[in-house]
């Protein structure tokens, strides 16, 4: 079996955004795994238990920001930081 390694120079930023994206991959594809097979189910869930509660149907505005939310909860699970990622 062939062997990669990867080599980045911790002291040069884009190396270091490089590693960083190399190393927290995993956890990103298990947050997307989360994302794509479990997260409709579990918002449909939070729009109804929320429309019990308030006696009223969920706008299109308050459904998105609590599935912002949602996608938030599941990134800071696998401890991944967008913003650490991307800047």
């Amino acid at each position: 079996m062939g062997k990669a390694t990867l080599e980045y120079d911790l002291n040069d930023h884009d190396d270091k955004m490089s590693h960083l994206r190399a190393v927290k991959s995993l956890d990103m594809a298990l947050a997307l795994w989360q994302i794509i097979y479990n997260t409709r189910k579990e918002m449909l869930y939070q729009v109804e238990a929320e429309e019990m509660r308030t006696g009223k149907d969920m706008s299109a505005y308050e459904a998105i920001e609590l599935y912002r939310r949602h996608l938030g909860e599941i990134f800071e699970e696998y401890g991944i930081n967008i913003d650490e990622l991307v800047n």
